[in-house]
């Protein structure tokens, strides 16, 4: 049994993850603000199991502390600002956030380690450290080149991992791929998606509008990249891993299926592009390859594209 330390717990993906490895028969302790033991983004309390802890990561003294406290045995961080739109209008706490406080976080994973108490580190990295590549799919090779802030904050975490692992800690990075569930909040434009398709079905509102349709993306099951988390947690290996399905899909086809699920094949007048909702820079396509992932830990996916928007959009209906 491993003693385990998610910061980010409440979230989608921490949600998932604490729930997999209490399932695991590990200890799980999280890091929540406030002290709100119900997550905010998802549809229920946590496991009862999880041993929750409030903090704030931008508290380097406090997460320090924190870390030497629990003396956990492994370190998973998925706190951060999640959302790339939010990180252009708050460059600044993106930074802080996603960027400053892994490194405040990882050097106290280290210190702990040094002392005698070896612990790993297991950093949610994103496609977006990847800008706009210039291959698809991506795998752990690709050049790191973010083109926003977001991508910018974690690519600076992504790197910390790796010259912490050169340096003898056991730190790996997961570059996560977009990953949905009916946990995901609304203000993420999947959900925004098959809420919408509910409430347009129902007659409750009258149209969608979004920003850029023919973006693509390689959307995956929020479940599922709990799990490869929790493999990489699990594991004796420190490396990077790509987490991703190796097929992508535009906003479009995502609209398509969420209103097929309702019924609704002609969205004509009820799903428009607006330039409010563009964002300033964007990858035409993110895709990845979890040809490692799936070969050394033995990870796969369960759900397809269409199983996803279905599932979300059964949710909201």
């Amino acid at each position: 049994m491993l003693r385990v330390l998610v910061t980010g717990i409440a979230g989608q993906t921490g949600s998932y993850l604490a729930e997999n490895l209490v399932a695991a028969g590990h200890e799980v302790h999280g890091v929540v603000r406030d002290g709100g033991a119900e997550a905010p983004t998802t549809t229920g309390a946590l496991p009862a199991q999880a041993v929750l802890h409030v903090g704030d990561l931008t508290d380097h003294a406090g997460t320090r502390a924190l870390v030497l406290d629990v003396r956990p045995d492994v370190v998973v961080n998925l706190a951060a600002i999640s959302s790339v739109a939010a990180s252009w209008r708050d460059p600044l706490e993106t930074s802080l956030l996603n960027g400053t406080a892994v490194a405040a976080l990882i050097a106290a994973v280290a210190e702990l380690s040094a002392s005698g108490h070896e612990a790993a580190f297991v950093q949610a990295s994103s496609a977006e450290i990847f800008g706009q590549p210039p291959v698809s799919p991506q795998d752990e090779r690709t050049p790191v080149a973010p083109i926003n802030p977001y991508g910018a904050a974690k690519a600076y975490a992504h790197h910390l991992v790796g010259a912490y692992r050169a340096s003898g800690l056991r730190a790996s990075s997961v570059v996560l791929y977009n990953h949905e569930s009916p946990r995901r909040p609304e203000q993420f434009v999947t959900r925004k998606i098959t809420a919408a398709a509910a409430r347009i079905a129902r007659g409750e509102q009258d149209e969608l509008v979004l920003g850029d349709l023919d973006v693509r993306r390689d959307w995956g099951w929020a479940p599922d990249y709990a799990d490869a988390l929790a493999r990489v947690a699990t594991s004796d290996r420190a490396d990077d891993y790509v987490v991703a399905t190796g097929t992508a899909h535009s906003i479009r086809d995502f609209v398509a299926a969420a209103f097929a699920r309702v019924g609704i094949d002609d969205t004509t007048g009820l799903v428009r592009s607006d330039a409010e909702f563009v964002r300033p820079a964007d990858a035409t396509e993110l895709r990845g390859d979890a040809s490692k992932i799936r070969a050394e830990l033995g990870w796969s996916t369960t759900k397809s594209f269409t199983e996803i928007v279905d599932a979300m959009v059964d949710a909201d209906r």
